[in-house]
């Protein structure tokens, strides 16, 4: 990923108090950090740095970089919060009313990435009550007690490592290294945020770099959180594949259907609907990281695409928000790096 600068990254640590992130070109205090705004003229994003005081996102289950809070394109808003409340004491979202109230792991925007190694955080199983673990993108965490791994659990953090943030018109840049001698864990994280010059397309691009001395075995997704100009799911939505979804568990007949390639709606979602598919028939290689969806009534659509394979894919969508969620897996050797890249692609339906 040649796009990547190999310098050191500035040495700025977020213990548990806090000091400074570097963001744009300058070092500044945490409390005067800002969302950040790119565009290329064509596409306008709202970027919610890494701020562990008064940041966006403060949940220790997604990756704290690249939050995306809007994104914008030909008139069409294509992020932004699927919840009306956030509320510390809520697992991971409810419903009050015409509200639905997100606790603080799941109160995330955008194309929202975790990292999990076998449904848990990096070394979580193998950990002691009051000993650490890592999640990626977040930083050391305190396993509290004997309790099984749970995403939406909101753990202590021990160290979130030293953070840089590179701001340019067009993208933002970020770097996270975290190491921890207690499990031999440490990685070099680097993820790019940009818009492509001339076109309506964002390039998120991805490396991990194992620097402990244990190798590193992870799958990542993104959550892929669509609100399109916050219409509401039903009817009006496709999703599209390059290949024969076989699901691996029967769908709700009454809420939705798959057709060979294709994923619709039979009514819109509303109250306590849910709607999900867990996508089988992919192949082997990355062709198949490929999902089109798209909303007639609106009249925009968006194209995903990854450059690596598969390792799962399943659809999860409420009456707020559809999400297509694709996995991929990576092995890395102490010493040694993943990358990876996905391409969004937004367009009005007709060009």
């Amino acid at each position: 990923m040649s796009s990547f600068s190999r310098q050191t990254i500035s040495h700025v640590r977020l213990h548990s108090i806090f000091l400074a992130m570097l963001l744009g070109f300058s070092c500044i205090s945490l409390a005067e950090a800002h969302d950040v705004q790119i565009s290329n003229g064509i596409i306008q994003a709202t970027i919610h740095p890494p701020d562990p005081i008064s940041g966006f996102y403060q949940g220790t289950r997604f990756d704290w970089s690249g939050i995306i809070g809007s994104l914008k394109y030909a008139g069409h808003n294509y992020y932004g919060p699927w919840f009306t409340k956030t509320d510390p004491a809520v697992k991971d979202y409810i419903y009050e009313g015409a509200d639905i109230i997100a606790g603080p792991c799941s109160a995330v925007t955008g194309p929202a990435e975790e990292f999990l190694t076998n449904n848990e955080a990096l070394g979580f199983s193998e950990a002691s009550p009051g000993g650490t673990f890592l999640k990626i993108g977040v930083g050391v965490l305190r396993k509290p007690d004997n309790a099984a791994y749970s995403i939406f659990r909101l753990y202590d953090a021990v160290d979130h490592g030293e953070w840089s943030v590179q701001v340019k018109p067009e993208s933002v840049e970020f770097a996270q290294r975290v190491t921890d001698p207690s499990t031999g864990y440490g990685y070099l994280y680097q993820k790019a945020v940009r818009l492509v010059p001339g076109k309506p397309q964002m390039v998120i691009e991805h490396r991990l770099t194992n620097i402990g001395r244990r190798p590193i075995a992870t799958s990542v997704y993104g959550h892929n959180f669509l609100v399109l100009d916050n219409r509401g799911i039903g009817p009006d939505f496709t999703i599209t594949v390059p290949f024969e979804i076989h699901p691996a568990k029967p769908v709700n007949e009454a809420l939705g259907a798959v057709n060979g390639k294709t994923i619709s709606y039979r009514k819109k979602l509303e109250g306590h609907d849910q709607f999900g598919v867990n996508i089988e028939g992919f192949g082997k290689t990355s062709k198949d990281y490929e999902i089109t969806i798209e909303n007639r009534h609106v009249g925009a659509g968006m194209r995903i695409t990854g450059d690596q394979p598969l390792e799962s894919e399943e659809l999860w969508s409420i009456r707020s928000i559809l999400a297509m969620e694709p996995f991929i897996h990576m092995s890395i050797e102490a010493g040694k790096e993943f990358t990876w890249k996905y391409t969004y692609d937004y367009y009005a339906l007709g060009k």
